[in-house]
This record gives C-alpha cells, sequence and structure tokens, in this order.
C-alpha cells in the first residue's frame, strides 16, 4: 500500500495537470484582420451611427442573439459590467432591495451597491448551490426591486419557479450565466430565462475574449437602456430622444473589436467545449461514486450541467478525517482543488462594517431606505454548511484534460481513500 505524499510518499501526479486554453489559428487570424484595418474600437459616446459600435461589435452580438435564441445582445467589457448595466436597466436605485446569492463572485451583490440599493442575501440549494425559491420568497420585502440569480458552477438555477415568484411580485429578474454558457435548463439555454442575462468571456470561463461579456434580453426597452449605460448615456439621451432618465449616467463599459473578432470564433467552439466537459465529468463521477462520504454533481432531471466548476460535497463524519486534511492530502498527490469555493459574501468587510461608498457608510444608512437587513453570520444557514464544512471544489473536468489525466486524478481519490487512516 503505497505511503500518502502528505507523509513523505511518492505523489500519484508529478506533473502539472494540462492548463485550459481555447485558442487556437481561428483566432488569431481573426485578430489579423482586425489589426490589418486599423480600427481597434468604433464606439463614439454621442448619438451617431457608430455609437452602437463597429462592425465586429455587431456581427458578434447578431450571432450571440442567434445562437441563444434572443432578440438583443449587447457587448460589454466584462461581465461585472453587464451586472451593473443591468442593474441599471432594472432601475435600481436609493432605497430599493435587490435579493443575491452569497455564494458566487462578489460583483452580483455589488451591482446593487452601485445604484444605491441594499442587497439581501438569500439562502442556496444544497444540491446545485443555486439560490433555493424557497429563501427567495422569506426575503422579499415591500422594498425589493429585483433578483439576481447566479447559475453556479454551471448548473442552472430553478428559473422557472423563480421567475413566478417575479412575476407575483412584480419583480426584475437578472441572470448571472458567467460559469454556464451551454448549459440547458428545460431545453432552454441558460441566461436566456430571466428578463436579462449575463454571459462572462473573462479568461477562465468556458469561453473567453480575455475580458469581456454579453447581456441578452428579449425586451427592446432594456436592450436600449443597456446600450445606453454601455456607452455614456447622459449626453445621448437628448440626440436619441428618450424620455425615461433614470439611471441614465452612463459609463464606457464598451468592448473592442479585437475582443469581438475572438469572441466570434470563440462561440463556434462553445458546444463542443460544453459536451468535453460534460464527458470528462461523467466519467469522474462514475468512476468515484461509492467512495465513502463523497457525493460528486449531477444534474437534475430538467437540466444539463457546465460543469464550469466541479463541486464535491464531503461527509468527514463517513471517513473520521476533516474535510481541511482530506483536501490537504490531495492536493499534495498532485491534485489542485479547493475546501469551499468563496467566503459567504455578507462576511466580507463591507458587510459587517456596512460601509461602502463615503465615509458615512452609504447606502446602508441611507435615510431613504425602510427596510431592515441582516448580515450576521448565520443568516444563509446552508450556504455555510457547504462553505465551511462540506464542499471541496477543483477545475477538474475541462476540455484539455485527456483521459489519463482523469484517470489520475481518481487515482488520487482512490490513493488517499485507500490510506486515508493515515490520515486520522
Amino acid at each position: 500500500m503505497a505511503e500518502l505524499a502528505i507523509n513523505g510518499g511518492t505523489p500519484v501526479r508529478v506533473a502539472p495537470f494540462p492548463r485550459y486554453n481555447t485558442i487556437g489559428d481561428e483566432e488569431k487570424k481573426a485578430v489579423m484582420e482586425v489589426l490589418d484595418t486599423g480600427v481597434l474600437s468604433q464606439f463614439l459616446g454621442t448619438w451617431h451611427p457608430d455609437f452602437y459600435g463597429g462592425p465586429r461589435i455587431q456581427k458578434l452580438e447578431k450571432e450571440w442573439a442567434e445562437y441563444f435564441g434572443v432578440k438583443h445582445a449587447v457587448t460589454v467589457n466584462s461581465a461585472t459590467s453587464g451586472l451593473y448595466a443591468a442593474a441599471g436597466a432594472a432601475g435600481v436605485g436609493p432605497g430599493d432591495e435587490v435579493i443575491v446569492s452569497p455564494y458566487t463572485m462578489i460583483a452580483s451583490a455589488t451591482a446593487a451597491l452601485v445604484y444605491g440599493a441594499i442587497p439581501v442575501f438569500a439562502d442556496i440549494d444544497p444540491d446545485i448551490f443555486c439560490l433555493s425559491p424557497q429563501s427567495i420568497r422569506q426575503r422579499i420585502t415591500p422594498f425589493t426591486k429585483a433578483i439576481i440569480v447566479v447559475d453556479i458552477f454551471g448548473h442552472p438555477a430553478d428559473m422557472d419557479e423563480i421567475m413566478a415568484i417575479a412575476s407575483e411580485n412584480n419583480l426584475i429578474v437578472i441572470e448571472d450565466n458567467a460559469q454556464g454558457p451551454g448549459a440547458l435548463f428545460r431545453g432552454r439555454f441558460a441566461g436566456t430565462l430571466a428578463h436579462m442575462g449575463v454571459f462572462s468571456l473573462n479568461y477562465h470561463k468556458t469561453i473567453h475574449t480575455g475580458e469581456g461579456g454579453v447581456i441578452v434580453t428579449n425586451d427592446d426597452e432594456l436592450a436600449e437602456r443597456l446600450q445606453l449605460i454601455r456607452n455614456h448615456a447622459e449626453v445621448v439621451v437628448r440626440g436619441k430622444g428618450v424620455q425615461n432618465l433614470v439611471n441614465m449616467v452612463g459609463f464606457n463599459y464598451r468592448m473592442t473589436e479585437i475582443e469581438a473578432a475572438i469572441g466570434s470564433e470563440q462561440l463556434k467552439k462553445l458546444k463542443s467545449l460544453v459536451e468535453a466537459r460534460q464527458a470528462n465529468a461523467a466519467y469522474l463521477t462514475e468512476r468515484l461514486r461509492g467512495l465513502p462520504g463523497l457525493t460528486p454533481p449531477t444534474a437534475r432531471n430538467d437540466a444539463t450541467h457546465g460543469y464550469y466548476v466541479y463541486s464535491i460535497r464531503y461527509d468527514a463524519t463517513a471517513t473520521g478525517v476533516s474535510r481541511e486534511r482530506f483536501v490537504e492530502a490531495l492536493r499534495a498527490e498532485g491534485l489542485g482543488l479547493n475546501a469551499g469555493y468563496v467566503l459567504p459574501i455578507y462576511l466580507e468587510p463591507m458587510y459587517q462594517q456596512r460601509i461602502a461608498f463615503g465615509k458615512d457608510g452609504y447606502p446602508f444608512t441611507y435615510s431613504g431606505y425602510q427596510g431592515v437587513v441582516s448580515y450576521e453570520k448565520g443568516i444563509c444557514p446552508v450556504t455555510e454548511q457547504m462553505h465551511f464544512n462540506e464542499l471541496i471544489c477543483g477545475d477538474f473536468c475541462h476540455a484539455n484534460l485527456g483521459r489519463e489525466d482523469l484517470d489520475d486524478i481518481v487515482a488520487i481519490f482512490v490513493k488517499v481513500f485507500t490510506n486515508i487512516a493515515e490520515l486520522r
């Protein structure tokens, strides 16, 4: 029986696992074509034909809308910008509350703060880690304006139920689908299931342009407001004849022609890249199934999973070994992974000290806010249980991993379990 590497034995894997890379000759050719034109961006921050950007921007937006079956696609320079623009387009403002996930990249909560609104954290589902519809219902107050839902790790949230809740309460829903492009919910693409959906093209996403994002919607007015916020709305509304000036303070959230050219080529690869992740995840899940204390990720019957993150639930009572010690042993064998995902957002200093803009604590201290919100530890018990006790996350199934790599991952888990007594 081989000794665990954490105790001085030889690791299962010495060579690094392959890095995820989706950039090829197609992207290089597209970039060179843009460089040959000499036009790297063609946006003008005024009401003009170039308000909508150059030919590559408009090409990608058309292709994106057609691929995902939506009426409008609006490119931006990041998914963070996309979330901010979506919150602005939804009319979020001071005194409002926005229900958000506590267990995701922080930008989906910050999108509320940017417009002076108060993030209210609902709890997550313990199986798919997305916002729980039941918890959302419990958090709705007379001050709730919108819900920002995250398709975390690549699995779609229960969007039909969430949209029904929103309809009952006249709320706008924004779907943060940064991690699940190509995943399906009841036959429809994740990211297209809310009033607005935000996709990420950040460098480590399933497809990418280095930095970048796309917002989709089927609503003409929301699309216009997104385009205005993206590109200096305050000096465009007069020429364009826009009457509703709420949140028409614009920014420079514009994507470049080079990024758009890369995006067009990456979009062509999305289906195959997602299918590779799904195949790799299925292989790992089948091989890991049955190991004591492990619950590999699965997709619900009405959804497919994008497997941006391979998320495992770990039960320390089944092994007699703490999660942290177990993860430490896996790392020593050559597998990079994390105990937990991100700290529950409400435990970050900004929320614990309730200060965001200016020295006086705005928007938490805004006199026009009439609600009561808690950021105490314990407000989202499922999130805290997952983060502090159960969840193990890794990039185990991307498209550049071959069968030998997957077999090494399995071998690492099996070796640690075979020698689990060494860790007690």
